[in-house]
């Protein structure tokens, strides 16, 4: 009798203690449950589920999955995603559309439309450092993208401007939908977009400024106007005839003889030009830039303009002849002439109805020191072609080969003289022949 009772005080003992087990499983699954739920793991979340409905669970085991799976206090770091990311993997971000100012400078550049034929452009560049920084969510078709301007192989700008949807801090309906460009939130708000992109960006590209922009605005249609800049030295140009000249050319004409003619996407080649000038740069007399200003350019229209202008100043042709290229009834094919070098054209700014780019404080120090160092880099460069320059001085001549070279005369053709290229007209039929022979 006495192992009897002995025995049933011991079951119980027992019993009374796995109840005390369970219950504090129990409380621990249930802490667990609210860990994970508080996490997000969609994982963790299943197994769990799996688990209580009759499976056993091994505290340390979940511990361990939620580890895995969740970043703890700041102290693990998160796993590597692959560089193409879906919209659905990142559908809980919020987006704005954002107006990006971009300088770049173009000389390695082929172009700045990433449909060029060749790499690298301006454009594969910053989608490049967009999606490094998971700035944009998805393809670029579903972006709402748009450019102001596809500047030609190595040309250069300090106010190119884009447009698409960013990654923002906001929630979605809070998003900026109206027409109106009017945004009150403090820009400490929001994701510092240009201290995020110039840390990804290559060192001759930079982002100056963004703005929050309406759902219907376009970086290409929303322009009201283009100012574009061509650098020059003086030398022997006749400057006071190149700037009579210029007057010619504001005011709206058909500009299909100063441009590259498209004839297959361009049916319009009326544009409309506000300003035309010549200015001296930084108070010097010998470097100068020529001021154009228009709503809208031609394929490489400021370049052949240009070319253009210096023949009148070196005095091969007549300001005439740009009446004559502006009439394009008198002359409907243009006349074949080189266009001028692409180094020294730079786009400057691009005008908006109520944009105002801003820029963080830091982000702006950062962006100075950075342009006043590739300016460094860059006169350092000019000096060394300088030295040679001064090197060059103590070669001596060859006289008995100077002595038996003839000095060649430069022999100038007219443009209205020389060979033209087809006409618009000539174009759409050669066009419209080649795609009836392949249907």
């Amino acid at each position: 009798m006495d192992n009897q009772s002995e025995l049933i005080i011991e079951l119980r003992s027992k019993l009374s203690s796995l109840e005390s087990r369970v219950k504090e499983l129990e409380a621990e699954n249930a802490n667990l449950a609210s860990l994970v739920s508080s996490c997000g793991c969609h994982k963790v979340e299943e197994t769990l589920d799996s688990d209580l409905s009759g499976n056993k669970i091994i505290p340390e085991q979940m511990e361990k999955m939620k580890l895995g799976n969740c970043v703890k206090n700041g102290k693990r770091k998160p796993k590597k995603r692959a560089s193409g990311y879906s919209l659905n993997s990142m559908s809980h971000h919020s987006q704005r559309l954002v107006a990006l100012k971009i300088m770049y400078f173009g000389q390695r550049f082929y172009g700045f439309a990433s449909e060029a034929q060749m790499d690298p452009t301006v454009e594969s560049e910053l989608f490049k450092a967009l999606e490094k920084t998971r700035l944009v969510l998805g393809e670029r078709k579903d972006l709402q993208y748009s450019r102001c301007g596809r500047t030609d192989k190595g040309v250069s700008s300090v106010g190119q401007v884009v447009a698409l949807l960013l990654r923002s801090k906001h929630k979605e309906h809070e998003s900026n939908t109206s027409e109106e460009l009017v945004d009150e939130r403090p820009e400490e708000e929001e994701l510092d977009y240009v201290r995020i992109l110039n840390g990804a960006l290559p060192n001759d590209i930079r982002v100056m400024g963004w703005c929050p922009a309406p759902h219907n605005f376009s970086a290409r249609f929303s322009c009201l106007s283009r100012e574009y800049r061509y650098f020059f030295w003086r030398e022997n140009l006749n400057i006071s005839e190149m700037e009579r000249s210029c007057k010619k050319l504001i005011g709206e004409h058909d500009f299909r003889n100063f441009c590259k003619m498209d004839a297959a996407n361009v049916h319009n080649y009326m544009r409309r030009i506000t300003s035309f000038n010549i200015f001296p740069c930084n108070q010097s007399d010998e470097l100068l830039f020529i001021k154009i200003k228009g709503s809208a350019f031609l394929w490489h229209q400021v370049r052949c303009m240009v070319a253009v202008l210096f023949l009148i100043g070196q005095g091969l042709e007549s300001p005439q002849v740009l009446d004559a290229l502006l009439d394009v009834e008198k002359t409907p094919r243009k006349p074949q002439y080189k266009m001028a070098p692409e180094i020294p054209l730079l786009l400057t700014s691009c005008e908006f109805e109520g944009v105002t780019f801003i820029c963080s404080s830091d982000s702006r120090r950062a962006l100075q020191l950075h342009l006043e160092k590739e300016c460094r880099t860059y006169k350092l460069q000019a000096a060394i072609f300088h030295e040679a320059i001064l090197n060059l001085s103590s070669i001596q001549d060859d006289v008995s080969v100077t002595s038996k070279t003839k000095k060649k005369v430069s022999c100038h053709v007219p443009l209205m003289s020389r060979p033209t290229e087809p006409s618009y007209d000539e174009r759409r039929a050669k066009l419209s022949f080649s795609l009836a022979n392949k249907t």
